[in-house]
């Protein structure tokens, strides 16, 4: 862009017969081709600027002679900057176009992968939500070695933490439970069942480019399992420009992190490689004498290897390891100082390690050919005093997928085969739940330009499990480009899910005396849904504030689902009582922007119940409403200042009382150079603890019984650190 706009100004003005160190600009849209007053010109370096008038002209003079880097930003356009070597010889003004970037416009252009048609934002029927770019870093600065917390801010998303102690948390999707959301990576199903425990603790976000979240049964696309939702983690590739990125943070609660991603392409080859070290020491703000962040130490190295066997066909192979050892309980125990009183632990290891193997193959500037494999290892044990739960997951995906794009449809299709082999230890006498579960399926999808203003979306799945039989899962979407401001889609899907022992009660009490999944008496979990947005964008006052909303309507329903409930003496059994379970409700999203303020409010209503029978009970552990509010002050390149509020109402817990609504606040700030930048957050300012109005166990300290925990438990928080770009 910049040598295009010297070029330009040689071949207009070199007949000049005078030269003066003055700057003339006509400003237009690019896309519509009108003037656009107002628009900011600066000279970086500085203090010169000036505003284009109403007929779309820009003057500055005195410009000092050399070669000088011009400004050009406005609300709802990508900002410009160009280079220029002064005294300019002009007689007309220069022509200055600038792209449209209108609030969501961004956001709209950004490539997706998790419907499988590599459609941008703006032509895809089905609801898909990004979290990438400056988000994505923002979050990362917020909690450098995990993902939780990126998701659990996002609107409709709830965190819900299933062990007091060692922090081990699940993701509900508009409410329903953790085991009916699937995550994937590059389109590799590798985080479920009871490698699905500590997924959000061992997933970091410095390599990935961004993540994808479907709201909704996505069954249809890559099968059993994602009832709620998908949450696809798109990792970073490597570009002809060399990427060298390293982070360090620490934490108040003695918490570090130290990780690096390197990426780059050859003629031939590219790689992309990702370490780090997260480290947490033991952490009770709360005087309760258990820990409200376990002692903990993970590494992890993502290694992969891109072969660019021709124009067309890309190879690449990777492997993603992390192992773990974590340990939370009786604080004294955990420093060394345990005795017949301070006894309590909960120590979590594991061991995670995954191949991934994908040949993309372009047959010509039409069809495409994909094949993929994924084999995964996952060895954790879980141990309490007098108690251990350990075992063995062997999980392989593979997948061939045939692709076709058309001037007004796209096709994709393929099989796929997965196996998820459980192999429980012999720690006790108690019956194994080991389990076997294959699923061999096809789907074809196809997404048809009716027109230039309406697009469908529509597929069909047939899986057949060998445990469970068959199931046909069709799904369709649709999308409506009213008009260049306002947009509205409709879809729905059905999906299932194949019943095993870890769910969010199962992982709350570390398995104990649960009894295996009963095949002969139970059925897979099946589902339909759908949801409806109205997505409007427009600008306001004179064209100075950006403002957007989307509003989302949702229900899915889950027939009868599998319960854990009390059976002969202390077990625990899984059964499928006739009912069902079913979360309705709506989310609002809105944004308005000015100048450097962005303002993001979110809310949602999640009312979510269960019916057994003829008994009826509002759903545990959901708040029916929740807001998120994050107000941005951004300079680009050179600052990022952020507060954030939000708010949860009561939820009901399992003992059959109820939570009380709470609060949490939160402040970040980055000062930006050119290759590095330092920050500080402030993590839940308000010190909102459970601890503050509510109990987290009940019995002794040696012998604990802890209740649900809903509200944070580590309180205020400051992290800070320091990023580099090499």
């Amino acid at each position: 862009m910049k040598k295009i706009a010297v070029l330009t100004a040689v071949l207009f003005f070199t007949g000049s017969a005078y030269a003066q160190n003055l700057f003339k600009a006509l400003i237009k849209d690019a896309k519509t081709n009108q003037i656009i007053p107002g628009v900011t010109v600066k000279i970086l370096g500085t203090n010169m600027s000036s505003l284009s008038g109403s007929d779309g002209l820009v003057f500055l003079t005195h410009v000092p002679s050399g070669k000088q880097l011009i400004q050009f930003s406005y609300v709802g356009f990508k900002t410009r900057t160009d280079t220029l070597l002064f005294p300019l010889a002009q007689i007309v003004p220069l022509p200055i176009v600038l792209e449209s970037a209108e609030n969501d416009e961004e956001l709209a252009e950004v490539v997706v992968s998790t419907t499988r048609s590599s459609r941008t934002i703006a032509n895809i029927p089905t609801r898909i939500e990004v979290i990438a770019g400056e988000e994505l870093d923002e979050k990362g600065n917020m909690k450098p070695g995990d993902i939780r917390m990126l998701l659990a801010e996002s609107t409709g998303i709830q965190a819900q933490q299933t062990s007091a102690t060692s922090g081990n948390s699940s993701i509900r999707i508009q409410g329903l439970d953790g085991k009916y959301t699937q995550i994937i990576r590059d389109g590799f199903p590798l985080y479920a069942g009871f490698s699905g425990g500590l997924g959000l603790l061992q997933i970091a976000p410095l390599d990935l480019q961004q993540v994808e979240v479907i709201k909704g049964s996505s069954s249809t696309l890559y099968g059993g399992g994602a009832i709620a939702g998908l949450v696809n983690l798109v990792s970073k590739k490597p570009a002809d420009q060399r990427q060298l990125n390293f982070l360090l943070n620490g934490t108040s609660a003695l918490g570090l992190d130290a990780s690096g991603f390197y990426a780059q392409k050859f003629k031939k080859v590219g790689a992309t490689i990702y370490a780090a070290y997260n480290h947490g020491s033991a952490y009770d703000p709360s005087n309760t004498g258990f820990t409200a962040i376990p002692q903990f130490n993970r590494f992890t190295l993502n290694p992969k290897l891109f072969v660019y066997l021709n124009e067309g066909t890309t190879l690449s192979a990777g492997l993603n390891t992390t192992v773990e050892k974590r340990i939370g309980g009786d604080l004294e125990y955990i420093k060394g100082n345990g005795n017949a009183q301070h006894s309590y632990f909960e120590e979590n290891n594991t061991q995670r390690y995954s191949t991934q193997l994908e040949l993309d193959h372009q047959l010509n500037d039409k069809e495409k050919l994909i094949f993929r494999n994924s084999v995964s290892y996952y060895n954790r044990s879980i141990g309490l005093p007098d108690y251990l739960f350990s075992g063995v997951q062997l999980s392989t995906y593979s997948e061939v997928n045939y692709s076709r794009k058309e001037k007004k449809m796209d096709w994709v299709g393929g099989v796929n085969f997965l196996s998820d082999h459980f192999k429980e230890d012999k720690n006790n006498n108690a019956a194994l739940r080991s389990y076997n579960y294959t699923t061999i399926g096809g789907f074809v999808q196809n997404t048809w330009n009716l027109t230039d203003k309406f697009i469908v979306e529509s597929g069909i799945r047939t899986d057949y499990h060998n445990n469970y039989g068959f199931f046909f899962l069709p799904r369709v979407s649709g999308l409506w480009k009213i008009n260049e401001h306002l947009s509205t889609r409709l879809g729905g899907g059905l999906g299932y899910k194949a019943p095993t022992v870890f769910t969010e009660d199962a992982e709350r009490i570390q398995f104990r005396n649960v009894l295996p999944v009963d095949v002969n008496r139970t059925k897979a979990e099946r589902s339909y849904g759908a949801n409806y947005d109205i997505n409007y964008r427009t600008l306001l006052f004179d064209d100075k504030i950006g403002f957007s909303i989307n509003q989302l309507f949702f229900y899915t329903r889950i027939n009868n689902p599998i319960l854990l409930t009390p059976a002969t003496g202390d077990d625990l059994a899984y059964i499928q009582p006739n009912g069902n379970l079913d979360t309705k409700g709506m989310e609002t999203n809105a944004k308005i922007s000015y100048g450097d303020f962005k303002l993001f409010i979110g809310y949602t209503l999640a009312d979510v119940n269960q019916r057994t029978g003829d008994h009826h009970m509002v759903y545990p552990l959901v708040s029916k409403h929740r807001l998120n509010n994050v107000l941005m002050y951004e300079v680009e390149e050179k600052w990022k200042i952020g507060v954030e509020a939000y708010y949860f109402s009561k939820q009901r817990l399992n003992d059959g009382t109820t939570g009380k609504s709470y609060w949490t606040a939160g402040l970040m700030a980055e000062k930006i150079w050119e290759r590095f930048s330092i920050f500080i957050n402030f993590e839940n300012l308000t010190d909102t603890r459970q601890t503050k109005f509510d109990t987290i166990y009940t019995g002794s300290v040696t012998d604990p019984v802890f209740r649900d925990i809903y509200a944070p438990v580590d309180g205020l928080v400051i992290n800070g650190g320091i990023k580099f770009k090499l």
